[in-house]
């Protein structure tokens, strides 16, 4: 499987869009885990990357003037009241996760937080499958192609068709599956993406808006919508618009600190994969075509979408354009 080449010990670089290069774009990361305290946490922050540990309240710290920006050290929490904050962490306990956020990250510095889960690990962070009930994300936040958006379309495309085939080749633990947090996008905002070609940012905004109106999926497009047309967002309710920036924000991912075989640079080479697909534009409109066949029942019955996403992707043998395997492997 193509899937199996990505590796794990090595980040790829963000493809480029519409002309526009992607060497510049920086990418916040959100890790949630257990087993370690908010002040525990923030003490190997600061022993890895320097800097001054602040509080900012009874539960959340800052890290400042470190070697990569603020990093904040913060219990995953928010029920707008303080003493239901306060009630939900004494009665869950290890449930909440602690979540470290890092300022935007420059491509080359996205090694560093790898060295940081090898030293939470040290720790005892524990990830996602360490509990059954545990369900902790890993959030990656890449900045857009552009400032007007300029790939944004093409990406979402992308993500629509590999989404079915990420989940099957490496299944979301079940604590994570039940939580309203990384739900699949409706089948019938695929279906308007498969038409979608030569779409404005406007036109992805109302669908969305429309059909796809939560911030609570694998790819959350709100944020970027927000930033580029918010006025296209008025059926989003607003508890789900927690505000504008110029990213995307990826939440399919899953948090594993404890696995030794689990790495930031994996689950970023599948976000990278996504982005190889969308600047693909024979690809992509390859796989838009299968994924209108495949809803109109014109594809042999029994045909699995992820299978079918698998022999493209490996046709088309996109890794070998970052340099890493062929892709031919079964």
């Amino acid at each position: 499987m193509i899937h199996d080449d990505i590796p794990t010990d090595s980040f790829f670089p963000l493809p480029d869009h519409a002309g526009q290069s992607s060497a510049r774009r920086k990418t916040g990361i959100e890790i949630e885990f257990a087993g370690l305290s908010v002040g525990e946490a923030a003490q190997v922050v600061q022993n890895l990357w320097g800097g001054t540990i602040s509080p900012v309240d009874e539960r959340d710290l800052k890290v400042k003037g470190g070697r990569l920006g603020e990093v904040k050290v913060e219990l995953d929490i928010s029920l707008q009241k303080k003493w239901a904050e306060d009630l939900a962490a004494q009665a869950l306990g290890g449930l909440v996760p602690v979540e470290i956020v890092t300022a935007p990250l420059a491509q080359e510095n996205l090694r560093e937080v790898d060295h940081l889960v090898g030293e939470l690990r040290k720790a005892g962070a524990l990830g996602t499958r360490a509990r059954l009930a545990y369900g902790f994300g890993l959030h990656l936040n890449p900045e857009l192609p552009g400032p007007d958006g300029a790939g944004l379309v093409e990406v979402a495309r992308a993500y629509a068709f590999l989404e079915d085939w990420l989940r099957h080749c490496d299944p979301i633990d079940p604590a994570r599956r039940v939580l309203p947090f990384v739900d699949p996008w409706p089948a019938a905002l695929k279906d308007a993406l498969a038409q979608a070609k030569g779409w404005s940012v406007a036109q992805l905004a109302r669908t969305y808006a429309a059909l796809a109106p939560s911030r609570h999926y694998g790819l959350d497009l709100l944020p970027a919508l927000q930033h580029l047309q918010p006025d296209a967002l008025e059926p989003v309710p607003q508890a789900h618009l927690k505000g504008a920036r110029p990213t995307f924000h990826y939440r399919l991912a899953e948090a594993r600190l404890d696995e030794a075989d689990w790495s930031i640079a994996y689950e970023w080479n599948r976000w990278c994969l996504i982005e190889a697909v969308a600047a693909d534009a024979s690809t992509l409109e390859d796989l838009a075509q299968r994924w209108q066949d495949h809803r109109a029942g014109l594809l042999p019955r029994g045909s699995d979408w992820a299978a079918r996403v698998e022999t493209l992707l490996c046709g088309a043998n996109l890794l070998s354009h970052f340099g890493a395997g062929t892709g031919q492997q079964g």
